[in-house]
């Protein structure tokens, strides 16, 4: 499992520890500030490998400038285009499931979360069908 772009407040010094002893490779947003998408994915990439992979995407990762309809908004987090070229990086995973989580309709006074989550859900639908075309080619249809 890969958490990337950790950020926000920490409640105390052992927060994270449960994940970390599950061998949860936490990417703090700092880190990928630093390091840039494509090297984090290539590390995340490694991790999973050929496994089977579901993605969970939290609205609440994109900053609120761009998306504040969510029960925890956030500073700090990924432009739009930050999180596209994310997602785009994950064509070619062995990718058998996704979804989006935390768009908050209430909050999101202006539609714009809806756009953004609606826009997440459909790249990674785009690169689940791929997968399936895939699929179905290696057993010549």
């Amino acid at each position: 499992m890969v958490q990337i772009g950790i950020r926000g407040s920490v409640y105390g010094s052992d927060e994270h520890d449960w994940a970390l002893k599950q061998d949860v490779r936490i990417i703090y947003m700092e880190e990928f500030a630093a390091r840039g998408a494509l090297e984090v994915m290539e590390e995340a990439r490694a991790i999973v490998g050929s496994h089977a992979t579901y993605v969970t995407f939290d609205i609440d990762s994109i900053d609120p400038s761009m998306a504040p309809g969510t029960g925890t908004p956030e500073i700090g987090g990924f432009t739009t285009r930050e999180a596209q070229q994310l997602l785009r990086m994950l064509d070619d995973l062995n990718l058998v499931g996704a979804d989006v989580v935390e768009v908050a309709p209430p909050f999101d006074l202006n539609g714009m979360t809806s756009i953004v989550g609606a826009t997440v859900m459909f790249e990674l639908l785009c690169i689940l069908a791929r997968q399936v075309e895939r699929q179905k080619d290696s057993v010549g249809r």
